[in-house]
């Protein structure tokens, strides 16, 4: 068990790789810490169409309530908004893990040489593998904005 659990992303279309990741940090950490992309910054790198924030924080809000209720615990947790790739990681000393995907496995990494050189201890990384739709390709959310498929990886007939 860790501390204090760090992930972060845009969790636009909240979907089954989302939450991979989020029930990950919930059963692995006392405490989690979601960092949720601004709009602004959200709008400089996705090419899909992105949620306000308000909406996004509303979902993971909503799916985070479901998920305390399974898995029965009252586990301290905050969303934060953040403005960079790194949120809190770099400069918070009491973080002890960061849940990424496959994909942001680098972005952890980076972190770490981060923390490293501000001599902060050095944060422990759970990678968790990349969820695959039923026909075997990743989920996300462009795929499920272009209707090929639904948030669970569900394929969408047409």
């Amino acid at each position: 068990m860790f501390k204090k659990v760090v992930v972060g992303g845009t969790f636009n279309r909240l979907h089954k790789g989302h939450q991979v990741i989020i029930d990950s940090a919930f059963r692995i950490g006392e405490s989690v810490v979601i960092g949720l992309t601004s709009d602004e910054f959200a709008a400089r790198f996705r090419a899909i169409n992105t949620y306000p924030y308000s909406k996004r924080e509303r979902q993971l809000k909503e799916y985070i309530k479901k998920l305390k209720e399974k898995l029965g615990d009252d586990k301290s947790y905050q969303i934060i908004k953040i403005e960079d790739s790194y949120g809190i990681a770099t400069i918070d000393p009491d973080i002890d893990c960061i849940v990424v995907s496959e994909e942001t496995l680098l972005r952890a990494e980076e972190i770490n040489a981060i923390r490293f050189k501000k001599g902060l201890n050095k944060i422990n990384i759970l990678v968790i593998p990349i969820v695959l739709a039923d026909d075997r390709k990743p989920i996300s959310g462009e795929r499920i904005e272009r209707g090929k498929i639904d948030k669970y990886g569900r394929i969408l007939k047409k």
